[in-house]
């Protein structure tokens, strides 16, 4: 059935209108999960980088003051100086029960143990042994520097 065109003239239709797109605001739950995870992604990576860099700032610290101590002829002040900076660091980084009471040859023992390789006991750590308490030590200052920075760097 065909409509006549008077009628539909009179019927006062309008065009089909489309309705408006959704509005953006506020946004469906799974954005806001993906927000929220996001936002705990970033507190995560930010947390892990000012760790590494506090960690890189303590190291630089440390090494420097390896670096400052007195030159190759001064064993004394030297040996003094290497046994205090590994201890410190050795009770920030190990538990106290653990590193406190350590001296001797149990000290030069822990020392090889965490990263040594056998240069405490064996190689120019010795010097770290008796070297505080005797009249006039010797030792192989370049050599004890050189093990001290690769066990500071290591524990770190």
């Amino acid at each position: 059935m065909k409509a006549n065109p008077a009628q539909v003239a009179t019927l006062d239709l309008r065009d089909i209108h489309e309705p408006a797109p959704p509005s953006p605001w506020p946004p469906a739950p799974g954005w806001w999960l993906l927000a929220a995870l996001v936002l705990a992604l970033l507190i995560w990576l930010g947390l892990l980088g000012w760790r590494a860099w506090r960690r890189q700032r303590l190291r630089q610290r440390v090494l420097r003051e390896l670096a400052a101590l007195p030159a190759t002829d001064d064993c004394a002040a030297l040996i003094a100086g290497v046994s205090a900076l590994l201890k410190r660091v050795a009770l920030r980084q190990f538990a106290r029960d653990q590193v406190a009471e350590l001296t001797g040859t149990a000290w030069l023992e822990f020392l090889d143990q965490t990263g040594g390789k056998g240069q405490f006991t064996q190689g120019p750590g010795q010097a770290l042994k008796q070297g505080p308490y005797a009249p006039d030590p010797d030792c192989d200052a370049p050599a004890l520097r050189a093990l001290a920075r690769t066990w500071l760097t290591k524990n770190l």
